[in-house]
């Protein structure tokens, strides 16, 4: 789960285990689904993320390497304080309280294809306070007509709608 501070804009993929290539792919899905410039992310200490202190001659973590390689600055939580990646946090008690709270699942397919449908409608139905009542996909329109030198992509041609 990924959640833009700014726009609120939410991505989510579903993986039977979080290793550390599922994590750097997800990081490089999610460069490819924004049509802005990442400059940023924040995570928490877990090893899909960062090599442990004992690690310290490891080479330089996959994660690490597709941050350096997309230009994007990698900050890490302090240890033992989930609440500094909040928002993450909030949106991922969201999610489960709207699927696997309330649902059964027969499959992991059935729970990735409403997971889709349920941030689909979240980023591109759901009219946030925090937005002034804009949806996380306004917003970044709106963002696209101010400050279009911050973008990838035009989002009103390039952002995928519901159901896609």
């Amino acid at each position: 789960m990924a959640i833009d501070r700014t726009s609120k804009f939410a991505f989510a993929e579903l993986h039977e285990k979080a290793g550390k290539m599922v994590a750097a792919q997800f990081l490089r899905n999610l460069i490819a689904a924004v049509p802005y410039a990442i400059h940023t992310v924040l995570t928490d200490n877990g090893v899909q993320f960062t090599n442990r202190a004992s690690d310290r001659y490891a080479f330089q973590h996959i994660f690490d390497r597709v941050c350096d390689e997309n230009g994007i600055e990698h900050r890490l939580t302090k240890v033992k304080h989930p609440w500094t990646n909040g928002q993450v946090e909030r949106m991922n008690r969201t999610i489960k309280d709207a699927t696997v709270k309330r649902f059964h699942y027969d499959d992991h397919e059935q729970l990735r294809r409403h997971l889709a449908d349920f941030v689909s409608a979240y980023n591109f139905a759901r009219r946030l306070k925090t937005l002034k009542g804009l949806t996380p996909y306004e917003f970044i329109c709106k963002c696209w007509t101010k400050e279009a030198q911050r973008f990838r992509l035009d989002p009103t041609h390039q952002m995928p709608g519901p159901n896609t």
